[in-house]
């Protein structure tokens, strides 16, 4: 049976047939004139016009449409295409320079600018470009796949650009809120020494008190960090002449128990901040000259991470997963229902915010050695997490549980030399002394409240000496700093011991736990449980919970 031909079906042969005979020879081409075109000829042309607006935008217009649209159009995907070549090109050969330049708030907002104008500029061709197809000359059954991918191609382009010019605009006013207009720093001897800080307002404190208290000094050229970690309990702080705080203790912060280094903070914004006119946080100006005093350099900025934060960070980044080595107290659910200290066994742990802060802070039974390394093991855990899906998913939450945890005297027009010296620190090992046990003695001699500051001097000279900067040199401001944000909280766990004491860590620095020891157990060598832990603790058994607790420091990210 012959095939029967729909009257336009019919009407396009016979125009077609026409044109063979035209004077002039010339036939009809159907990109430009789809009406004298088959239906399988429209078909193909409106893949065409949108493979064409995909690939390279304007070009459908210049052929089939407004051709100065057209042009105009396919001069800007030119000229995006050489910018995007070029930035690849200094990615590979300038990479610092391009660092900082994209770290550049004028560079961010100009970004912000030329994503959002490309985002309408392609949304505008698409929509001409479906014009172009003549949407009502299709074949009815392709009329909504044709109209479908139109949709799909239009969110996967023109959308893109668009959200990824409001990201860029929220993370460009978090740099701004997160860092300080102030002039850049230079190194002192080739190094920069950053006072890291973490604690919160909580537990029914008055006042911020710092939990975690660390120097990271910083060699500018090679990017080798060395990680000074002071104890909460340290006591007997020493100042310099030159601190504004020598003329309220000159003899140092020598009150005994009530004035632990982590109550230094409280004591100066509510009785001395007047010390520090025009501080924005004396507390945190006071912490760096304490740091200064008892490690014996010259400590130039801080980093002030509210732990309260990173509670808020990690539920947004969907929980965080760690490997433990050792029993945890926490406060919860004991095995009897009543509420008191709950435990966390040897395992594995998917902890939320809350759970997360809890295993990090934890102190019962347990020494400041110990929970330094939960600490940092929860703060590695966090960047070996933060992955490119997590970010483009949960952008918003992480960019403002972001704003809520640093606070910092560090210059935002140094934030492109941070991340690139950032990616040198993560190439080199990392160092780390703790002032106090066990680096300095151990729990018994009470370092940490009966400090010898020459011996920390010497200790702590002796390892930058070590290093290889070179001593009294320099490094040109806004050139080389240290990776703040990208890799404090990244203390490497692959240092067996500490090339200044010569002591040996044991495998607390290993991430494999066929290295750690095995939990310690019962009297008759079973294992403990948490009923054994809670009949420990309700008949006083001090010793036996601080046995449980002794491994509790062997802990991994994942």
């Amino acid at each position: 049976m012959a095939k029967t031909l729909s009257r336009r079906d019919l009407a396009a042969f016979r125009q077609r047939r026409f044109d063979r005979f035209r004077p002039d020879g010339a036939s009809v081409d159907p990109l430009k004139n789809p009406q004298g075109a088959t239906a399988p000829e429209r078909s193909k042309r409106s893949f065409l016009l949108l493979a064409l607006t995909l690939l390279i935008p304007g070009s459908a217009q210049a052929l089939a449409g407004d051709r100065s649209l057209g042009r105009f159009a396919m001069g800007v995907t030119v000229s995006l295409w050489t910018l995007l070549i070029l930035v690849i090109l200094g990615a590979l050969f300038a990479r610092d320079m391009m660092v900082v330049l994209a770290s550049y708030p004028t560079a961010q907002f100009l970004a912000v600018i030329l994503l959002a104008v490309l985002a309408v500029g392609w949304a505008i061709l698409w929509i001409d470009t479906f014009r172009l197809i003549r949407f009502r000359l299709l074949a009815p059954g392709l009329k909504p796949i044709v109209a479908f991918t139109t949709v799909i191609l239009m969110v996967l382009t023109s959308g893109s650009l668009a959200y990824g010019s409001v990201m860029l605009n929220s993370s460009r006013t978090s740099l701004s809120t997160i860092f300080a207009d102030s002039p850049p720093i230079d190194p002192v001897n080739g190094r920069y020494n950053f006072l890291v800080m973490g604690g919160d307002a909580g537990e029914g404190r008055q006042g911020l008190r710092p939990d975690s208290i660390s120097v990271a000094s910083v060699n500018a050229d090679t990017g080798k960090i060395i990680l000074f970690s002071i104890p909460r309990n340290f006591q007997n702080t020493q100042f310099s002449d030159d601190s504004p705080l020598w003329s309220v203790y000159p003899n140092g912060y020598d009150c005994g128990d009530q004035c632990i280094i982590n109550s230094l903070y409280v004591d100066v914004v509510n009785d001395h901040s007047d010390l520090y006119p025009g501080a924005e946080d004396p507390g945190a100006e006071a912490m760096m000259d304490a740091a200064s005093g008892i490690l014996g350099i010259d400590v130039q900025a801080y980093v002030l991470l509210d732990m309260e934060g990173f509670a808020q960070l990690i539920d947004s980044m969907g929980g965080v997963t760690v490997t433990t080595g050792g029993w945890t107290t926490h406060r919860g659910n004991r095995p009897d229902g009543e509420w008191g200290n709950a435990w966390w066994g040897p395992g594995t742990y998917e902890f939320d915010g809350k759970d997360a802060l809890a295993f990090a802070r934890s102190r019962h039974w347990s020494s400041d050695y110990s929970r330094i390394r939960r600490q940092q093991c929860i703060q590695q855990a966090m960047l070996s997490q933060f992955n490119l899906p997590t970010l483009l998913t949960r952008f918003e939450g992480i960019l403002d549980a972001g704003e809520q945890i640093v606070e910092t005297d560090l210059p935002q027009q140094q934030l492109g030399t941070f991340l690139s010296l950032g990616a040198k620190s993560q190439q080199v090992p990392m160092d780390r002394l703790t002032i106090g046990a066990p680096d300095f003695g151990d729990q018994g001699e009470r370092f940490s409240t009966y400090p010898d500051f020459d011996e920390i001097h010497s200790r702590v000279s002796d390892m930058l000496a070590a290093d290889d900067t070179p001593l009294g040199g320099s490094t040109p401001a806004g050139v080389n700093i240290a990776p703040l944000l990208t890799h404090f909280a990244q203390v490497r766990m692959d240092v067996e011991g500490d090339e200044a004491t010569g002591s040996e860590r044991g495998s607390a620095a290993s991430q494999d736990p066929a290295d750690w020891p095995e939990p310690p157990t019962q009297a008759d060598g079973t294992e403990i449980t948490e009923e054994y832990l809670m009949w420990a603790e309700d008949t006083y058994q001090e010793a036996l919970l601080e046995d449980a607790s002794s491994t509790n420091q062997y802990c991994h990210p994942g």
